[in-house]
C-alpha cells in the first residue's frame, strides 16, 4: 500500500503559502514533492492542497492509499465530524471527495507534528517558503 504524508502552511496567515508531499511504500521514500501555491493563503488551504496533491500523485500507483496529514481540522472534515462552513474550504474538501472515487480504498490518519515524516513534508513546505524565488 502506498503510503503519503502531506503538509501545506501559509506565513502570516493569511500569506505566502506552500505544500509538501511525501510518497511512500514498506518504509521508503519513493518521492517527493514541493511548491509555492500562492501570496495569500491561510494555512487550512495550504493542507488541503497539500492533500490534494498527495491524493493526486497516489492515484497514478495505487488503488489503495493511506494519508498521513497533521491538521485536526481537515482530518475531522473528512472524517464527518466537523462540518465545512468555510466556502473555500468546502471547494476544496469537494475536490477531495473526487479524488477519493479513483481508488478502492482511501484512509486518513491525523499525526503529530512529531511524526519523523510529517517533519519531512513540513521541511519541503518551509523549503518553498523559504526560497525568495
Amino acid at each position: 500500500m502506498i503510503i503519503t504524508n502531506s503538509d501545506g502552511g501559509a506565513r502570516g496567515n493569511p500569506g505566502p503559502g506552500a505544500i509538501g508531499v511525501i510518497i511512500r511504500h514498506d518504509g521508503k521514500i519513493l518521492t517527493t514533492y514541493s511548491q509555492k501555491i500562492g501570496k495569500y493563503v491561510t494555512n487550512n488551504i495550504a493542507e488541503y492542497e497539500a492533500l490534494i496533491k498527495a491524493l493526486e500523485m497516489a492515484s497514478k500507483l495505487t488503488k489503495e492509499v493511506t494519508c498521513y496529514l497533521d491538521s485536526e481540522l481537515v482530518y475531522m472534515q473528512l472524517m464527518g465530524k466537523y462540518k465545512v462552513k468555510n466556502k473555500n474550504l468546502l471547494t476544496l474538501f469537494l475536490v477531495v471527495q473526487r479524488l477519493q472515487d479513483k481508488f478502492d480504498k482511501v484512509k486518513y490518519i491525523c499525526v503529530s507534528r512529531e511524526d519523523m515524516f510529517q517533519q519531512l513534508a513540513d521541511g519541503l513546505v518551509n523549503e518553498e517558503l523559504d526560497n525568495k524565488e
